[in-house]
């Protein structure tokens, strides 16, 4: 039952990261779904945006704008890949509803972040090299900055404490992780776990597909990538204990 009896709703669960983890294809899975409905459109940016919560009644009209569900609906949800990283949005999440559910999927912090710098290189919004970028920002990793919404290729693969912070707030069964390699190469196991997670029925449509995948102007250098093995080694071991993972191929 998504209504109340005033006939309004509660968005009841969100794909919340990571950017370049493979929230798109995700989202277009859950929009294939008949039991499902989403957003109208991906990312709708509600949490993350400052302005809204300026005051003690955010404008949760507006965010209800995104959505248009229906009596076959089980679920609403969208998909804004920030607000795992965005310190702020778990909090203003749980006062949106504290019963809501969280998906994230994660993909290896290297690649990751070499796709994340790539999109922003075809968005010409960077013009640095790799190398460049990830020096750059490894030199104010324990800095206190502001957070950086485009330029944060390493920050973002810091996926522990993004986590720990997720579950300082809302309850372990409330989150559900998910691996990118699993929902690529084997989706319909990945697909059947968030039908379990979400209470609705399996997924009709889980053949493999293939969304935003880019041809990369260039591979990612050894120097890059052994930087970057050095710099993440610490972190995936942690995620390793945290959620109980095998991520040996990440650090390979």
């Amino acid at each position: 039952m998504i209504f109340n009896s005033n006939n309004n709703f509660n968005v009841n669960f969100i794909i919340c990261g990571t950017q370049k983890g493979g929230t798109t294809a995700l989202d277009h899975y859950m929009r294939m779904h008949s039991e499902v409905c989403m957003a109208k459109k991906k990312e709708v940016h509600f949490f993350d945006n400052d302005k809204y919560f300026l005051t003690n009644s955010p404008p949760y009209n507006k965010y209800h704008k995104f959505f248009n569900p229906k009596k076959n609906h089980k679920v609403i949800g969208e998909s804004t890949p920030i607000y795992m990283f965005w310190i702020n949005a778990m909090e203003r999440i749980f006062n949106y509803n504290p019963n809501i559910k969280l998906i994230i999927i994660l993909r290896n912090p290297i690649e990751r972040a070499f796709s994340n710098w790539n999109m922003e290189i075809q968005r010409k919004r960077e013009k640095r090299t790799f190398l460049e970028s990830i020096q750059y920002e490894i030199k104010q990793l324990n800095r206190e900055i502001k957070q950086n919404r485009t330029y944060s290729y390493l920050r973002r693969g810091f996926y522990t404490d993004q986590i720990k912070r997720i579950l300082k707030t809302f309850k372990k069964k409330q989150l559900l992780c998910l691996k990118n390699e699993n929902l690529r190469n084997k989706p319909e196991d990945t697909l059947s776990l968030v039908s379990d997670f979400l209470d609705i029925s399996k997924f009709k449509n889980t053949q493999k597909i293939s969304i935003h995948s880019r041809n990369y102007n260039e591979k990612l250098g050894f120097e890059e990538k052994q930087l970057l093995n050095d710099l993440f080694l610490e972190e995936i071991e942690s995620l390793e204990k945290l959620l109980s993972w095998d991520l040996s191929t990440w650090k390979s």
